[in-house]
């Protein structure tokens, strides 16, 4: 008896002081706004997610309609400096392909796009290069660089684009009859991204007529391909050379591009605050147009998914909604650089529907 009672004088202090220890613990709580179950706080940050996604393409757009005049004029000044700013760093005329004259036999082309081994000029590969640089010294009067966005869907821009003396397209865009009106058909340039080559034609693995009879809109136009950016391009962009060279093809006449353009390039768009981890072809374009042309003018560069006049929802691509890889191109903050130039007069963006005007 006498036990049972030394047990009890020793417990009820310690249950009275646990109970006053878990009061304490959930008064502590509720004046800290701290949640004991994690999950009651889940739906709240989803709910938060879902009413803001699109807040930062708002933000971005906003910004953008703010820096953009229908109203644009030529800064002659501004397009010099930057032009020779460029220049002076890329040496797009000299570099921007790789040709018989830029790269020796025997020499080493270094990739750009990943650190490995390089790739050594062998005979064979020194005989499919380029002899001489096909943009030369000549500079072209007008050039228009067509992105692929959605903005230019009912656009009717095609007149306006093929009356520039040389265009340049991207990524082997659709030019038949259900997009003319809005894109035109002329084409100088067009590069061909080796995803392309891999997801329509099989890498050319497979039958590559279908490949070859696809390139017909372009006509004559260069093909340039990115062969030595990553290890995994250089075979596909090969047998797509080999391709057009077994078939006689009259189409597009195949050109690399040089890695040593795009390091030069890459690093020339980071020393002004572009951090994206790969430059997009968009912006690549643009770049090797300010080299090459005296006025620069851009189609379907619009990186958002609500058009600027009405907010209507509208397609990645005038052709499909195939979204880009966000990961390494950073769309938004290239088109935010390349707002800047049409605001200070050296290259002028197309925005929304085209009229009949005089360039």
């Amino acid at each position: 008896m006498h036990v049972m009672k030394t047990l009890v004088l020793w417990i009820l202090p310690v249950i009275l002081l646990c109970s006053f220890c878990s009061v304490a613990f959930w008064i502590f709580l509720s004046n800290n706004n701290v949640s004991p179950n994690p999950s009651s706080k889940i739906p709240q940050k989803v709910s938060d997610t879902q009413s803001c996604k699109g807040c930062k393409e708002n933000v971005f757009m906003s910004k953008a309609l703010g820096n953009y005049s229908n109203r644009w004029k030529k800064n002659e000044a501004n397009f010099k400096r930057f032009r020779s700013l460029l220049s002076g760093k890329c040496h797009a005329v000299s570099k921007a392909v790789v040709t018989q004259n830029n790269t020796p036999l025997g020499s080493n082309i270094i990739y750009d796009g990943e650190r490995r081994k390089p790739i050594q000029v062998t005979q064979a590969l020194f005989n499919i290069l380029a002899k001489e640089q096909p943009f030369g010294n000549a500079t072209w009067e007008s050039c228009a660089v067509v992105g692929n966005g959605g903005i230019l869907t009912n656009s009717s821009c095609g007149k306006e684009i093929d009356s520039a003396q040389f265009v340049i397209r991207c990524n082997l865009p659709p030019l038949d009859n259900r997009y003319e009106k809005d894109v035109g058909n002329k084409t100088n340039l067009v590069t061909a991204n080796p995803s392309i080559l891999h997801e329509k034609y099989s890498s050319l693995m497979e039958r590559r007529r279908p490949f070859v009879e696809s390139l017909r809109p372009y006509g004559h136009a260069l093909m340039l391909l990115p062969a030595f950016s990553y290890g995994h391009n250089t075979a596909v962009s090969l047998r797509a050379f080999y391709t057009l060279e077994d078939f006689g093809s009259n189409g597009p006449l195949p050109v690399f591009l040089n890695p040593e353009y795009l390091r030069s390039l890459s690093k020339f768009w980071r020393e002004r605050g572009l951090n994206s981890v790969r430059p997009s072809t968009g912006i690549i374009m643009a770049s090797l147009a300010l080299e090459i042309c005296a006025n620069v003018h851009l189609y379907g560069f619009w990186p958002f998914s609500k058009h600027l006049n009405d907010s209507r929802r509208i397609t990645n691509h005038y052709y499909d909604d195939r979204q880009s890889k966000k990961n390494v191109h950073s769309m938004p903050a290239e088109f935010e650089h390349l707002l800047k130039l049409h605001k200070q007069g050296v290259v002028r963006i197309h925005l929304g529907d085209c009229q009949p005007t005089h360039r």
